[in-house]
């Protein structure tokens, strides 16, 4: 039997440290191994048990598990599953975590904790899982940025925002799948956009209450504008369309018009938002207008149906191993012979933004 998953939940709560013990050590294949009431006992204790994972709450004494998770990403970094209370302050703080490097969270419930708790149970210990495996790499100093990324607000797109004219913009449209990592890595390819990009449409993996705070922060960052989509509103140039969480989002066509399809449509894949979902709306309304590209994430959603956009005309790009947090998603696309390209996530949005460019030179030479 190979070795168990070995968990610290660190948490102010005595109760919530109980009830996420007990979640963990009923699984065969993980163990809690100690916990802490705040992040000054869980830094000693992580010295001594060198755990795999370790479950943080955000609000503690003497240290808040942002200050706490932000120094121990730079100076050790291990995978993290953030605690979060379902607030809008909570949901803020959340995309903050993930931004330092957390692996993912889980939205802890306001009411009826141990029975919400116990409810979330798979969840919470699916999730663990995913952390155990999961590429987690040093936080970033503030004073330098990744290769390839921009560095926030202003910063200068792969191609000039003059290369993207005409009809090209109102005919294309950007798809995007994501889960875990994935918040980081839709930033990275958004903020390279530049403001008369065509319509891009996202599923993340997100539960709803998250994925407002979620858009706002991006729309904060880019060039292009990025809110949640709502059902019925015209897909329009220059934005991006996030997937509200617990919702299914999909595309379809009025008139010569993209517009948005968000509905209560049961989970698919397990999941709602589902990728799958969204893409397959792509290969049967936008055909050869498409692009695909399928970001790091837990799993197979949406592989079958990139395929079948890349079927009906579309062109894809998948994230490749090695800047993948997780690369089951990913992995799954090119199995299913969805990818045209795979790339490094630094090298997607130039690389899509150059074979715009080069449609939009061709569209001008036909005139």
């Amino acid at each position: 039997m190979s070795r168990k998953i070995r968990v610290i939940v660190v948490d102010d709560s005595a109760l919530v440290r109980s009830l996420l013990s007990e979640i963990i050590n009923r699984q065969r294949d993980m163990e809690c191994i100690g916990t802490a009431n705040d992040p000054l006992i869980a830094r000693e204790m992580i010295r001594e048990l060198n755990p795999d994972v370790i479950t943080l709450d955000v609000e503690m004494p003497r240290m808040d598990g942002i200050d706490f998770l932000g120094r121990l990403m730079r100076l050790r970094p291990m995978p993290v599953v953030m605690i979060s209370t379902l607030t809008e302050r909570g949901a803020e703080v959340t995309m903050k975590a993930l931004e330092l490097g957390a692996v993912d969270f889980v939205a802890k419930p306001r009411v009826g904790l141990a029975s919400g708790l116990n409810e979330l149970a798979s969840q919470i210990v699916d999730k663990i899982r995913v952390a155990a495996v999961a590429h987690v790499r040093r936080a970033p100093s503030r004073e330098a940025a990744p290769a390839g990324s921009a560095q926030g607000a202003g910063a200068a797109p792969a191609v000039p925002a003059s290369a993207l004219l005409g009809r090209l913009s109102t005919e294309k449209l950007i798809c995007i799948g994501a889960s875990t990592g994935g918040t980081e890595a839709i930033k990275e390819v958004l903020v390279q956009m530049p403001a008369d990009s065509p319509a891009i449409v996202i599923t993340q993996h997100m539960p709803a209450g998250f994925t407002t705070s979620f858009a706002a922060r991006l729309n904060g960052l880019c060039q292009i504008t990025v809110k949640e989509a709502v059902n019925g509103e015209r897909i329009l140039p220059g934005h991006a369309y996030i997937a509200p969480g617990g919702t299914q989002f999909s595309v379809a066509r009025s008139g010569a018009n993209y517009v948005a399809v968000v509905d209560d449509g049961p989970p698919v894949n397990r999941h709602k938002p589902s990728v799958e979902v969204l893409f397959k709306s792509a290969a049967a309304v936008v055909g050869r207008n498409a692009f695909g590209i399928m970001l790091t994430g837990m799993g197979n959603d949406g592989a079958a149906a990139m395929r079948e956009m890349k079927d009906a005309g579309s062109y894809n790009y998948v994230q490749d191993e090695a800047t993948c947090i997780v690369f089951g998603m990913p992995r799954e696309a090119i199995v299913h012979g969805a990818a045209d390209e795979v790339l490094p996530l630094g090298q997607i949005a130039p690389a899509l933004l150059a074979r715009l460019r080069g449609t939009t030179d061709r569209l001008h030479h036909r005139i």
